[in-house]
């Protein structure tokens, strides 16, 4: 079997969904609150603020939902991997069930919307289960599964599950939720719009300025000034002394849709060890999609990235008899530096200067429960949430240990970069092939499309310097030390960098 790789990668969730288009911004608007990103964060905290009559304008780089929600497994669970042992350890117990309770709450709120509005976005309620067959891995998913009995999180012990193959262990999570999140963000926009919302896309925020009040600088130069603003972009577009760039790292994961002759028993399935492999089904036109995703990476630092593609076909051919692959994409998460997320006050000194990012993968609850913490701080409601997820955060353990690999490694990256010996020229590129060359005896990048016409950018991240590495699978110049990512024509895809590359 081979892989078909289109240009770009479409997500499932996109090639089935009809979006609503809007204009750029062209001129300049005064509002109580600019949201920026069109995300599951965006849109749900712009359709939270409108149910409380406040005037909320959003804004969206490229078009609504092409970032990370675009990209999701879309599994809607409070299960996010082994970290409740982790957290009552580094945290305390109600830390821990702080954290467990707000992403249960996000839950019940998409099962509630859906279920009043009649929204026909494939949800389904399934367990979440995540298993192991390492041997290694059986007494953290042990210690994991006593620290859901103290949490009193529903759930079992199991020794074998309903998957085709064997597993050594597997703990389970009860009543959790899977569906199409475009389809549920559709409605909530229209919400959204119906009442006096306002959406602008191909809107991109290069600035802030907040002399008087918080005032949104947009690249084509309109302005929007408000009372508050909620940057839901990913990557914050604005820093304000926060050090984002230095509190977390990129991830690069994979996902296969693809058709199968077994029966899928149900559930939502993901592995305790690496290389991670994550399983869901969806419906595809009356038949099971089975989702598989996994070979997570930090962004610019995979070997092949076509090589990630054709381990998950390997497991899916291996393990579930798959006949067709469909549709093939990768997602581009935010981790931080203790693995709760950034959610309040930007910065010290800037309360009306929101920020939400850093969900790990676990976009669906965190986006949903990050949402109505925004809607709280600009409406004055305090929330025990708030304290867990501030950004002005600083837990000494693990934050210490993983702010010194991050710099240690964002060292060695950039480097490597600086001292690579480049060994290829323009001319040796075949059609479809990209690669670091050499272009007047200087180190660039080079992209042969299709049509063989090549596409030559400087790699210099116009971030902070480090150099950047091609992405076969995904057609894109992407940063080992931040994060960053550029199109072929050297555009930004992906922050922190806001300027793009130059061209050659």
């Amino acid at each position: 079997m081979t892989i078909s790789l289109p240009q770009f990668p479409e997500s499932y969730w996109h090639s089935s969904t009809r979006l609503p288009s809007f204009p750029s911004l062209s001129f300049d608007v005064e509002t109580e609150v600019c949201i920026v990103g069109g995300g599951i964060t965006g849109i749900s905290t712009a359709y939270l603020l409108a149910q409380k009559g406040i005037k909320t304008v959003l804004i969206e780089a490229d078009t609504l939902f092409k970032g990370a929600t675009g990209f999701t497994t879309a599994k809607i669970t409070a299960q996010h991997g082994l970290i409740y042992d982790e957290f009552i350890h580094f945290f305390g117990i109600e830390s821990a069930k702080c954290y467990y309770d707000t992403q249960t709450e996000a839950l019940n709120f998409i099962r509630q919307i859906v279920g009043e509005k009649n929204i026909d976005c494939g949800f389904t309620n399934e367990d979440a289960f995540m298993y192991t067959n390492s041997d290694a891995q059986l007494i953290a998913l042990q210690n994991e599964f006593k620290a859901y009995q103290a949490l009193g999180i529903a759930g079992d012990y199991l020794e074998k599950t309903d998957l085709p193959f064997q597993v050594k262990a597997a703990i389970k999570m009860s009543n959790q939720a899977q569906f199409h999140p475009l389809q549920y963000l559709v409605r909530l926009t229209q919400d959204f719009l119906d009442m006096g919302g306002e959406i602008y896309e191909k809107t991109i925020a290069i600035d802030l300025d907040t002399d008087k009040h918080p005032t949104v600088i947009t690249k084509e130069g309109p302005k929007i000034s408000c009372n508050h603003v909620a940057i839901c972009s990913h990557f914050p577009f604005v820093d304000k002394l926060g050090f984002y760039f230095a509190r977390m790292h990129a991830e690069k994961s994979y996902v296969l849709g693809v058709k199968t002759n077994l029966t899928y028993p149900g559930g939502m399935y993901k592995s305790a060890e690496e290389p991670a492999r994550s399983i869901r089904k969806t419906s595809f036109n009356g038949d099971d999609l089975l989702l598989i995703g996994g070979e997570t990476h930090i962004v610019g630092r995979g070997e092949s990235t076509i090589g990630h593609y054709e381990a998950l076909m390997d497991f899916a051919e291996e393990n579930f008899e798959s006949t067709e692959i469909k549709y093939r994409w990768s997602t581009h998460d935010l981790v931080t530096l203790d693995k709760l997320p950034f959610v309040g006050p930007i910065g010290i000194g800037n309360s009306n200067i929101l920020v939400a990012t850093g969900y790990r993968k676990w976009g669906m609850t965190n986006g949903t429960a990050a949402a109505h913490l925004l809607r709280d701080y600009i409406v004055g409601k305090e929330s025990s949430y708030g304290e867990l997820v501030s950004p002005a955060r600083f837990n000494s353990n693990p934050s210490f240990k993983n702010l010194a690999m991050n710099f240690k490694d964002m060292a060695t990256e950039m480097l490597n970069g600086k001292l690579e010996m480049v060994l290829r020229d323009p001319e040796d590129l075949a059609n479809d092939e990209g690669d670091v060359v050499k272009v007047n005896g200087k180190r660039a990048g080079a992209y042969r499309d299709t049509d063989g016409k090549l596409h030559i950018v400087d790699t210099t991240c116009t971030h902070m310097g480090c150099e950047l590495k091609w992405n076969s699978g995904d057609r894109s110049w992407d940063c080992p030390c931040h994060g960053s990512r550029f199109n072929t024509d050297g555009e930004v895809l992906s922050g922190p960098a806001k300027k793009d590359l130059k061209k050659l």
